[in-house]
């Protein structure tokens, strides 16, 4: 796996290369495949995606879009679009936030859903994550689900996170139970080798 230089939210890569894939940040030309990937996917996210609660439009991408690639924006997130190294299309989405305090990131993830089930967001979150406890200050890196979730659950715990605690946090998705898994991986824990080859959410 190699990093490109970068510029970010605690100095997270802009570009990562890892298992396949290209995972990087956004840019202007991406608006079509990212407006597209949502609105094939909107049956397959809208359950479980508070910021999905109706369909998407192009102008929302596009203003979206816009934030994410605006040098003055705020670095406490970074999202990353999930691309085939190959093919370049896009497979999903990855993003860390910085809302959890001073040692920690979040990450977060959706898959478009015709690439489900070929170990996409593995591959992705297990870069991401690697990157982020590299960070000088991070400590922690975190993952939360909602308890229904099992598919997103089951990246976290595949990947070795450890499940720290479960919270009672709402309802904010049609399918959501309401109660929150919090999957915590450390700086001192021994990441697992990923096998990329398998079958995988």
């Amino acid at each position: 796996m190699d990093f490109a230089p970068h510029h970010g939210a605690k100095g997270l890569p802009e570009r990562i290369v890892a298992g396949g894939l290209v995972i990087r940040g956004w840019s202007p030309d991406d608006l079509q495949a990212r407006y597209a990937a949502v609105v094939e996917s909107y049956d397959h996210l809208h359950p479980w995606m508070e910021w999905l609660s109706e369909p998407p439009t192009l102008e929302r991408q596009r203003r979206w879009g816009e934030q994410q690639s605006d040098p003055g924006r705020s670095t406490s997130e970074r999202s990353y679009g999930i691309f085939d190294a190959r093919e370049g299309t896009l497979l999903g989405v990855v993003g860390a936030h910085d809302r959890l305090g001073p040692a920690v990131l979040e990450i977060g993830y959706w898959c478009h859903v015709a690439h489900t089930g070929k170990g996409v967001i593995t591959r992705a979150a297990d870069a991401l994550t690697r990157a982020a406890l590299a960070l000088d200050g991070v400590e922690r890196v975190e993952i939360r689900c909602d308890r229904a979730n099992s598919r997103s659950a089951a990246v976290a715990r595949r990947l070795g996170y450890r499940l720290d605690r479960i919270e009672n946090d709402g309802i904010y998705a049609p399918a959501e139970c309401g109660q929150s898994l919090v999957w915590t991986r450390d700086r001192d824990s021994r990441l697992p080798w990923t096998d990329c080859s398998d079958t995988r959410p």
